[in-house]
């Protein structure tokens, strides 16, 4: 298992993370916190760059709204310990576009298309 996911890090990006992002984690990054799915956040040592190590999927997605804030230097502070800021608010969902948990409006049972009629300029479709 441990020479798969070593391969998988050598030849694909889409795996959690590259070797050139592990090596420049391991020799710059200071690891800043992780959010509640398992995400690493790091940055380097004079904060001018920093970046995320995924725990499982590479998505984009998956990164929660208060850590893309401090991820895109909109916050100089990072986020309390998966704390939410409001008792009102939800905690956060990646994108399920693809997945069995996406939204799909005409898949109830008693759904039925409505007929359609194209439109026609001398009024016949109407």
């Amino acid at each position: 298992m441990r020479l798969k996911n070593l391969l998988l890090m050598l030849l694909t990006w889409w795996h959690r993370r590259t070797l050139g992002t592990a090596l420049y984690t391991w020799r710059n990054g200071v690891r800043v916190g992780a959010d509640e799915a398992g995400n690493q956040y790091y940055e380097n040592r004079d904060k001018s760059r920093r970046w995320v190590i995924y725990c499982d999927e590479v998505e984009a997605s998956r990164v929660p709204p208060r850590w893309h804030e401090w991820l895109h230097h909109m916050s100089d502070t990072p986020p309390p310990n998966n704390a939410l800021l409001h008792p009102w608010m939800k905690p956060h969902a990646p994108n399920a576009t693809g997945s069995a948990a996406a939204h799909r409006p005409h898949a109830r049972a008693n759904y039925a298309p409505r007929a359609y009629h194209a439109w026609r300029a001398d009024g016949a479709g109407d």
